[in-house]
């Protein structure tokens, strides 16, 4: 009988036999790995989780697997460095990292609540200049935020668990640390080498520049986003060691090529030779406007503003974590907030070509005005930078009536017009900036506001709470008391024999910053039922991110008390536009300025954002997810036009950073002086 073989056959089942047996081997070491270093294993798995639990609570992308292998890669590298002590000393080590992990987690997600983004090292450092501002965030805190002290908590049991079973001292014995310490090392930075491969140049580049943090956070993970901020936070302590060389190259080719040229329209030198008083009205969003809730208007004064003045209907401010110092900074330089920390904090010493130092050369007197101690946000410090002669700080005023963080906005008001009046008696020419403080997060409900109905009422006996003890209406009842404060000024101002040659500009420094859940309540309330509508009930208002960025623009108005021309402008405009168009209306020129004149450039504006997002007439983009959504549906939007608003939005947040960080305008100006 003739046998015959097939090899084929026979090799593919020894290579399955040969692969089970690897397999099998595989397993059998990940086993013993696991039985004998079940301490090491479970700090990995805890420190894992904590860092996802922080994108879950925070952006939502908890299962991103891209951000979990890199925090796993860099939880196994920081680890594996508790090998270099002995088996019964290495708690120590893995228990102070997973702290350092669980403080991480905690102080993100109490800030992204407040801020709506991720900590940033360099403001925390300076909470110090700042602690109103930290104030209100401590009343953000919430009890579920302290949910990842369980992981500390558990692996302290898992720790006593092993030693009462004295499993230290058995492992002692045989465990050879300096392998196990370079075994683990190579395996993390091997891990770590597979997701970078998976990441794009893009990725790299924005992780280098951070101005998307939520970006960073969601593709390399907690642990990445946090050990870059740090490398940024000692830029301003070692800056020649960061990018001169590309800042002034970036610097000089822009504005070779693109710096501002001095408008020529129906609005020039209409304001030549005439005071300048900027209110700045804290947290006050265009949202209010002509807003009623139960047949009770919420900001009357502001409404009759923006129908007697010049009101811009799509302004939008361009800020950082710096809020309203960012706001003030753009206001008055037309150059954008840095990416990392805060102009006011990190680079006062700086120099600024700024509307005060512009109009000052022009003789007038400047001065600024804020109720609350002159080291919030540093503006000691920044505002004469800014070129302020004079700061009229909480203790130039009786703060005889306070609500939330200093003096009430009406009790400020009254006091500011003696102030104003007396300003103008001994200067000729004068430009102010008044900085409200009243409608400041988190929008406390005060006995001294005027409460609002905020209920919906079907019938004599059955009502809803419609808005009440909710964020949202809390922010209505704090606006009304603001706008009634307004209100009080601006009649001083019209009864007052002065500032008659006076324009007065109004603007909101940013959006109140409320939660997207508030809104979409807000606008899906079921007055019939009491309940929120749901997306599958009809009639249902979706309101997504784009309609939440659209939502956050806030006026700003251009006022006279003895003109009431009144006019909508319907561009889109940033605050980094402000400076160009006031600029041209009063007579004074930034050739640093990287707004426009908002009457030149018109419907063709880009308004880049910190984050690399931009908005036009035609669409928002969100640069995170690379997405966008047109403002317009009757526009048509070619990938050229998308792609040169980014080049374009990205070029300017590089060269504002580049200025500032570097200080390149005092470097050119110096420059200028020589030649």
């Amino acid at each position: 009988m003739q046998m015959i073989f097939n090899y084929d056959t026979i090799n593919e089942s020894r290579k399955a036999v040969i692969m089970k047996s690897k397999i099998s081997h595989i397993k059998d070491l990940f086993i013993s790995f696991v039985k004998y270093n079940r301490q090491f294993c479970s700090f990995v798995v805890l420190s894992l989780m904590c860092t996802t639990m922080i994108r879950a609570l925070t952006i939502g992308n908890a299962f991103a697997w891209q951000p979990i292998l890199i925090d796993f890669a860099l939880i196994l590298i920081m680890g594996a460095f508790g090998f270099l002590y002995r088996p019964q000393k290495q708690f120590n080590y893995f228990f102070i990292l997973m702290l350092v992990y669980v403080t991480m987690a905690i102080s993100n997600t109490v800030y992204y609540s407040f801020f709506g983004s991720f900590a940033s090292i360099s403001l925390l450092t300076a909470i110090g200049q700042v602690k109103d501002v930290g104030d209100a965030a401590i009343a953000e805190i919430r009890l579920w935020q302290f949910i990842f002290l369980i992981f500390p908590a558990i692996f302290f049991l898992i720790h006593r668990r092993l030693l009462n079973r004295d499993y230290f001292n058995f492992v002692a014995k045989f465990e050879k640390s300096r392998d196990l310490l370079k075994k683990i090392l190579i395996t993390g930075c091997i891990v770590l080498a597979i997701a970078a491969m998976t990441l794009s140049a893009t990725a790299f580049s924005r992780l280098a520049k951070q101005w998307n943090r939520e970006y960073i956070v969601n593709k390399f993970g907690m642990v990445v986003y946090q050990l870059n901020d740090f490398v940024n936070s000692l830029k301003p302590r070692i800056v020649s060691l960061f990018g001169y060389d590309i800042a002034v190259r970036n610097f000089c080719e822009y504005y070779d090529t693109n710096r501002l040229k001095m408008s020529k329209n129906e609005y020039t030198d209409i304001y030549e030779g005439k005071n300048l008083i900027v209110v700045h009205l804290e947290s006050m969003s265009s949202f209010l406007i002509d807003l009623k809730i139960n047949g009770q208007t919420i900001t009357p004064n502001l409404n009759k503003l923006s129908k007697e003045g010049m009101f811009f209907s799509n302004f939008y401010p361009q800020i950082g974590v710096g809020t309203s110092s960012d706001t003030e900074f753009t206001f008055n330089t037309s150059i954008m907030p840095v990416t990392s920390g805060t102009v006011f904090i990190s680079y006062p010493s700086r120099t600024y070509v700024s509307i005060p130092k512009l109009l000052k050369a022009q003789d007038y007197y400047t001065f600024s005005m804020h109720g609350n101690k002159a080291s919030m946000w540093n503006r000691n410090v920044m505002h004469p930078s800014l070129g302020y002669t004079d700061f009229y700080s909480r203790t130039s005023f009786d703060v005889d009536e306070k609500i939330g963080l200093g003096i009430s906005d009406k009790s400020f008001f009254r006091q500011a017009i003696t102030i104003l009046e007396e300003i103008e008696t001994n200067n000729e020419k004068y430009m102010g900036t008044i900085i409200t403080l009243t409608n400041h997060t988190p929008f406390d409900n005060d006995e001294l506001f005027k409460q609002l109905d905020l209920t919906y009422r079907v019938s004599r006996d059955t009502a809803y709470e419609y808005l009440r003890n909710t964020k949202l209406g809390d922010y209505l009842i704090s606006s009304h008391y603001a706008d009634e404060a307004l209100g009080e000024f601006i009649k001083a101002v019209k009864a007052s024999p002065y500032f008659n040659n006076t324009v007065f500009v109004f603007y909101g420094d940013h959006d109140p910053r409320l939660s997207l859940k508030e809104y979409r309540n807000y606008y899906n309330f079921n007055k019939s039922t009491g309940t929120v509508l749901s997306e599958n009930d009809d009639g249902y208002v979706v309101y997504d991110y784009y309609s939440n960025e659209l939502n956050r623009k806030t006026p700003l108005i251009i006022w006279q008390k003895n003109d009431n021309t009144a006019k909508q402008v319907d561009y889109y405009m940033g605050m980094l536009d402000v400076m160009p168009t006031l600029g041209n209306m009063f007579g004074f020129y930034n050739p640093y300025a990287l707004g426009h004149d908002i009457f030149e450039i018109k419907n063709e504006n880009i308004i880049p954002f910190p984050n690399g997002n931009f908005l036009t007439s035609k669409v928002y983009y969100n640069n995170a997810k690379e997405e966008y959504k047109a403002v317009s549906l009757e526009e048509t939007l070619s990938e050229e036009y998308l792609q040169y608003c980014k080049t374009y939005t990205d070029t300017l947040i590089e060269l504002s950073n580049g200025i500032v960080v570097h200080d390149l305008i005092k470097k050119d100006l110096l420059e200028g002086e020589r030649k």
